[in-house]
């Protein structure tokens, strides 16, 4: 695996952007507005980087991070995705993305309806649950004493390795949650959600002090997961 895709390439996308390239990947970066609009972060990270449509990022990447609001999930390109493992790390905010009755009645989750829009694709839930300035402050070298784990959740296991090796690369250790399914557990308002990174005592947002997190307090957070129906 030599190159990552973005689909979507805000705070999220540009943040992992950054710590793929500097660990060795190359990345295609997309957005909605097209590629002309990204000559600044493509310039920022340098030969290893370049700037594409959607669908011609889906189509380079190796792996493909998928970024964008859940209002717009149903326009990314699925079949240059068949057959890839997806990093989805899609929230749902009816505020900004309308009333999803699915979602609402808790019959399925946010990775679920990604997953059943790219049928041929492998999805995996990650990157969701962090604040995006954190992700860059937090990672840290493999064998690190300081790492942070992430949690992540997928129906297919060959694709949760290969998204935790590439976590791994990137400076974080991986949690495996489950199956996508499970992905509720780490989802807006939810005890294992952005709250979770933040250092204790610190009000405000956005918040300044990142803390490292580690598979106990995680697994911890996860089990005190309330469904939104239960809150």
């Amino acid at each position: 695996m030599t190159t990552i895709g973005f689909i979507g390439s805000g705070n999220i996308g540009s943040t992992v952007a950054r710590l793929a390239v500097d660990a060795g990947y190359d990345v295609v970066l997309s957005n909605s507005r097209g590629p002309e609009t990204l000559s600044d972060l493509v310039g920022d990270l340098g030969q290893h980087a370049r700037a594409a449509t959607a669908e011609e990022a889906a189509a380079a990447g190796d792996l493909v991070v998928v970024t964008v609001p859940l209002k717009s999930y149903s326009r990314i390109p699925a079949e240059p995705l068949a057959g890839k493992v997806v990093i989805d790390t899609i929230n749902y905010y009816p505020a900004r993305d309308g009333q999803v009755p699915e979602l609402d009645d808790e019959s399925t989750t946010t990775s679920e309806l990604v997953q059943a829009h790219l049928a041929g694709a492998k999805v995996v839930k990650c990157f969701n649950n962090i604040y995006f300035e954190f992700i860059r402050r937090l990672a840290e070298p493999s064998g690190s004493g300081e790492r942070s784990v992430l949690p992540i959740a997928g129906d297919d296991e060959g694709a949760k390795a290969e998204v935790t090796r590439f976590l791994d690369d990137i400076g974080f250790d991986a949690y495996d949650v489950g199956p996508l399914s499970e992905g509720w557990r780490y989802q807006r308002d939810t005890a294992a959600y952005a709250g979770l990174y933040v250092a204790e005592g610190e009000t405000g947002w956005p918040p300044q002090n990142p803390r490292r997190v580690d598979v106990e307090i995680l697994r911890q957070r996860l089990a005190e997961a309330k469904r939104y129906r239960d809150m």
